[in-house]
């Protein structure tokens, strides 16, 4: 099994930035592709970010083109997502997701392993 573990949320203002870390643990060499998704309140859980096992490609959907970067530490078994110039609307819990396969999808189905999550609250 693994156990996937988040940290780094808390309360921001608008324009600031927070870097979520996504340690990982027990059976990680069965890890490939790891991912970062939200739940806002009264939504539905939403696609954010994806890396290969390399770190070489990445996947972002729409709304954090070019505000947020995935990346990931093989080594210690860690992933992370920097968030900046964070909008109200990017308030959410945010999820690690990893799964056995290298592919990029951001279809929560997908994906095997899941963390608890953590909080991302932006203020106006």
């Amino acid at each position: 099994q693994v156990q996937l573990v988040e940290s780094g949320g808390g309360l921001v203002q608008a324009g600031g930035s927070l870097r979520l870390s996504c340690a990982a643990s027990g059976r990680t060499f069965s890890i490939y592709a790891m991912g970062w998704f939200r739940q806002a309140p009264g939504k539905e859980r939403e696609f954010v970010a994806a890396i290969n096992w390399s770190g070489s490609n990445t996947y972002y959907a729409d709304s954090v083109k070019g505000r947020f970067t995935i990346s990931r530490d093989n080594a210690k078994n860690t992933e992370y997502l920097q968030m900046n110039s964070l909008k109200p609307e990017d308030t959410a819990v945010y999820y690690c997701a990893a799964r056995r396969s290298n592919g990029l999808t951001p279809m929560n189905y997908a994906y095997d392993y899941w963390g608890q999550g953590t909080q991302v609250t932006v203020s106006s």
